[in-house]
C-alpha cells in the first residue's frame, strides 16, 4: 500500500510541474497575441488600400500585366503555405496544411502543375515526411515576422510570376494562411494573390464609391511593374501577421486546456492518494489492534 501512495505522490509532483509550464506558456501566448493583433490592425489598411490602388490602375488601362491579366490557359500555379516553426498550438498547423492540400488537389484537377512554397518548420516537416517536392522554404521568424521577412519570401514568388512557364515560371500565385477572426476563432483560408481579381476587389469596396482615374507617366505598365512587388510583399506580410496572431491565440487556448486538464488530474490523483493513505492507516490500526488482542490472549493463557 505504501508503494502505491508513493506512486501517486510522484505523479502529482510531475503533473504539478507540467501545470506550471503550461500556465507560463499560456500567459506568454496571451501577451504575444495582443501585440500581434495590433500589428495586424496596423498593416491591414495599407494592404487594402494598395490592393484598391492596383485595381484602379488595372481597370483604368488596357495594359496586359501579370498583376491583373489572367493567362488564357493557365498551366502552372504556385502555392505559398504559411505554418509555424513550433507546435503546441492545437490544430493550427494541421488545418492550414489540410487547406493547402485541398487547394493543390483542386488545381491539379484543373490540369495545372503546382509548385509549393512553405513558411514554417511544421509545414516543411509534413511535406518532407511524405516526400513531397517543395520549391523553396523559409523558417525562423513565424512568431514575430517583419516586413523584411515578407520581402525575403516574396522575392522568389515575384520572379516565378514574371517568368514564362516554359522557363519554370507560374501563371498564378495562391496563398494559404490562417486568418485571425477573434481570440476563439481562427480560420484557415486560401486566396489567389496573382493575377488580381479586379471584380472581387470592386465588390468589396463600399457601395457608391468610385475608383479614381489616373494619368500614367511614363506608362501604366511601368506603374504596375513598380506596384507588383509592393502588392505581393504587403499581402504576404499581412498574411504572416494574421498567421502569427492565430498561432499565439491557438497556443493560448491549447495551453489553457492543458492547464485545466492538469488541475483535474491533480485533483483525481490527490483523491486516490488520500484513499490509499486512509487504507494504509486503517490497515496499520487493524494490525495494532490485532497484535494487542493476540498479546492479551497470550497473557491470559499464561496466567491460567
Amino acid at each position: 500500500m505504501g508503494a502505491q501512495l508513493r506512486v501517486y505522490k510522484r505523479r502529482i509532483r510531475s503533473v504539478t510541474a507540467t501545470k506550471k509550464i503550461t500556465k507560463a506558456m499560456e500567459m506568454i501566448a496571451a501577451s504575444r497575441v495582443v501585440k500581434a493583433q495590433r500589428k495586424v490592425a496596423a498593416s491591414t489598411p495599407y494592404a487594402t488600400e494598395l490592393t484598391r490602388a492596383v485595381t484602379a490602375v488595372g481597370t483604368g488601362s488596357n495594359t496586359k500585366h501579370p498583376l491583373t491579366t489572367e493567362a488564357e490557359t493557365a498551366s502552372r500555379s504556385a502555392v505559398l503555405l504559411l505554418t509555424s516553426d513550433r507546435g503546441l498550438a492545437g490544430a493550427f498547423n494541421s488545418n492550414a496544411i489540410k487547406a493547402a492540400e485541398l487547394l493543390t488537389a483542386r488545381l491539379e484537377a484543373e490540369g495545372k502543375e503546382v509548385d509549393t512554397y512553405i513558411v514554417g518548420r511544421r509545414g516543411l516537416a509534413h511535406y518532407n515526411f511524405r516526400e513531397r517536392k517543395v520549391a523553396e522554404s523559409w523558417s525562423g521568424f513565424t512568431d514575430q515576422p517583419t516586413y523584411a521577412d515578407a520581402k525575403k519570401v516574396a522575392g522568389p514568388l515575384i520572379e516565378a510570376i514574371e517568368k514564362d512557364t516554359a522557363e519554370g515560371g507560374v501563371d498564378e500565385l495562391h496563398i494559404v494562411y490562417t486568418e485571425f477572426v477573434s481570440m476563439m476563432t481562427q480560420t484557415a483560408i486560401d486566396s489567389r494573390l496573382l493575377p488580381l481579381r479586379l471584380e472581387e476587389v470592386a465588390e468589396e469596396a463600399p457601395q457608391g464609391e468610385i475608383l479614381p482615374l489616373y494619368d500614367f507617366e511614363p506608362s501604366a505598365e511601368d506603374v504596375l511593374d513598380a506596384l507588383l512587388p509592393r502588392y505581393v510583399e504587403s499581402r504576404i506580410y499581412n498574411a504572416l501577421l494574421q498567421s502569427a496572431a492565430s498561432k499565439h491565440a491557438a497556443t493560448r487556448r491549447a495551453m489553457k486546456s492543458a492547464t485545466d486538464n492538469a488541475g483535474d488530474l491533480i485533483t483525481t490523483l490527490s483523491r486516490l492518494a488520500n484513499a490509499a493513505r486512509q487504507a494504509e492507516i486503517t490497515q496499520e490500526i487493524s494490525e495494532i489492534v490485532g497484535g494487542s488482542a493476540a498479546l492479551a490472549d497470550a497473557s491470559a493463557g499464561s496466567d491460567r
